[in-house]
């Protein structure tokens, strides 16, 4: 009988608008981009300027502190513009795809017959490294590091999260072929975590050269943090990387075939959604290819993601790197009549403060809405309702603020991420931007350490 994880602090958010089970193949996009803000911490160095014909593949940028950190077109084209924001800091570069796709060619082969050195240089050079994140700091793994360990996290508990046995269907073998790689970069174990609550797909519960874990309980029980905590945890000096199915099917293909294959399959929902259902996608694709003529009319807002982490983009916008989810809700443009007084059958909470909670399967329409200002920050025990580790999260949030270094190390500041804190921004009385905050200590820790 394997080994259950259980989680029982956390919180589910049954949200309407859940991804129908069918898949569609949506209409090939015109423009696809490549954003450095979604790779925290990069300063990007360009390698090509606008009107500059590229192949899927191609590199458009490099990591200026870490040149071997390469950034690649994920279809073939041309260069259409390289946006940029304040101080002139790049923001999109993009491309306008051509008719037929044509592809850089990299090195193929069975990953048992390669030496790690070779495997290494082979996905820094096709633009597939910046998958890889690595704890601490959650940022895009160092390739001169060897990690004590590898997670996957084969489920996800976010609201109106994609179904990851669905993502995969069809990619099984490429899948595999990934974990195969995976396992040539690490001294340590590859950590499938599936969920315990329903069968999992077999690419999952059966894969070789990868050890199964299960897991049981609410949000975030499927945060690849909350894992690691559970089976692998950080201490100081030491990492661990993590990546997402579909990543580790792109690097497959990669072996497999030789070429830069960016294609997933991503998400469209929300409450504002018509017909929410999965899109096979290339990464970067403009989501206007799903939403046109998708959505209800009204002031809606956008987010690459789900709505505790997802990164808000214009309706013209681009799916986020690491995302395999666009979510559509609507603006909070307009107040409530006595707010929290009226019984709110039909809204959200942690508490009992509303009647909703005696219709506990309940889906809900949220909008943006903070039902409150900024207050002051004050202990009320509601992190610890939801942060299923064993830290004390309000003492850890205050060392930040207080810039302590020495008690931020010792209230496990390696352990976490912003994702892993996102149920506690949600809960916060006060307002705060609790995901900001940790993204704030985490760079300190690596200023203070670099």
């Amino acid at each position: 009988m394997p080994q259950v994880y259980k989680t029982r602090k956390g919180l589910n958010i049954n949200l309407k608008g859940k991804a129908e089970k069918i898949f569609v193949k949506a209409d090939k996009s015109e423009f696809y981009a490549v954003k450095p803000n979604d790779f925290h911490l990069l300063v990007p160095k360009l390698e090509v300027k606008e009107g500059d014909p590229v192949k899927a593949g191609s590199v458009l940028f490099h990591d200026k502190s870490n040149p071997g950190i390469r950034f690649t077109s994920p279809v073939s084209g041309v260069v259409s513009s390289i946006n940029r924001g304040e101080r002139r800091v790049i923001q999109e570069v993009v491309i306008r795809s051509s008719q037929d796709q044509e592809y850089v060619h990299f090195s193929q082969g069975n990953p048992a017959e390669m030496d790690r050195n070779a495997i290494v240089t082979n996905i820094l050079g096709s633009g597939l490294w910046p998958v890889i994140k690595q704890r601490p700091y959650n940022i895009i793994a160092n390739p001169a590091q060897t990690p004590k360990s590898i997670f996957i996290s084969a489920f996800d508990t976010a609201p109106l999260a994609p179904d990851y046995d669905f993502l995969i269907k069809g990619s099984e073998n490429e899948f595999q072929y990934g974990i195969d790689v995976l396992a040539r970069l690490t001294t340590g174990k590859v950590h499938i975590n599936i969920s315990d609550e329903y069968p999992a797909s077999l690419a999952y519960s059966g894969a070789r050269n990868a050890k199964v874990n299960y897991f049981r309980g609410p949000h975030p029980a499927g945060n690849v943090g909350v894992q690691i905590h559970r089976i692998d945890p950080v201490n100081k000096g030491e990492v661990v990387w993590s990546i997402a199915p579909q990543e580790v099917i792109m690097i497959g293909r990669l072996f497999m075939s030789g070429i830069y294959d960016a294609s997933k399959v991503v998400a469209l929902t929300g409450s504002e959604v018509l017909k929410a259902r999965y899109y096979k996608l290339i990464s970067g694709a403009c989501v206007k290819s799903i939403t046109e003529n998708n959505i209800t009319d009204g002031c809606h807002r956008h987010i690459s993601g789900n709505v505790l982490t997802g990164t808000q983009i214009e309706p013209n916008g681009f799916l986020g790197y690491y995302d395999s989810q666009v979510t559509i809700i609507p603006e909070g443009t307009q107040s409530t009549f006595l707010g929290w007084a009226m019984p709110g059958f039909k809204k959200f909470s942690l508490s009992r403060t509303f009647f909703s909670w005696l219709a506990p399967g309940r889906e809900y329409c949220v909008n943006t809405n903070l039902n409150g200002g900024p207050r002051a920050f004050v202990a009320t025990g509601v992190y610890e309702k939801v942060l299923p580790m064993k830290i004390y999260p309000m003492q850890l949030f205050k060392a930040i603020l207080s810039e302590d270094i020495d008690l931020m190390e010792k209230l496990g500041i390696y352990e976490i991420a912003e994702e892993d804190v996102a149920l506690c921004e949600y809960v916060c009385p006060s307002k705060t931007e609790i995901q900001a905050l940790v993204r704030k200590g985490l760079d300190l820790m690596i200023k203070e350490m670099s």
